[in-house]
């Protein structure tokens, strides 16, 4: 039961972001969350990515392929390092990441990663089951 109140809660926290977004598409820059990254389509490749699933991609001065790549590189490198809960602290593709652990329990957390490389940068959030 664990598994399903966290995934409910992470389903909870992105459907709080859901208007925010919809204003910034529509205009209404009142509501709108700024934000120059664009978003990168995730449909039946959230689980194929490394993590067991990663919940969001964005991007800027990117494309997103090469982002999907820094992605799985990234939890190649955290493996090498600790196994599922490991921690990637070396460069990535080039890419300087720093990670940001959030909800924790014992058989699962969620992370947010941001690697950056001059001007381009990568923002990326998973959950991983341990």
């Amino acid at each position: 039961m664990p598994r399903l109140v966290k995934l409910g809660t992470a389903l909870a926290a992105a459907a709080a972001l859901l208007p925010a977004i919809d204003a910034a598409a529509t205009g209404d820059t009142a509501n709108a969350v700024p934000s120059a990254l664009a978003r990168c389509d995730l449909a039946g490749q959230d689980r194929r990515l490394g993590p067991t699933y990663v919940t969001a991609l964005r991007v800027e001065n990117i494309s997103c392929a090469t982002a999907k790549r820094l992605v799985r590189a990234y939890y190649s490198c955290r493996v090498r390092n600790g196994g599922r809960k490991g921690t990637c602290r070396s460069t990535v593709l080039g890419y300087r990441c720093r990670e940001r652990r959030l909800d924790a329990i014992e058989t699962q957390f969620d992370a947010t990663v941001t690697c950056t490389r001059g001007n381009r940068r990568v923002n990326h959030g998973y959950t991983q089951f341990t």
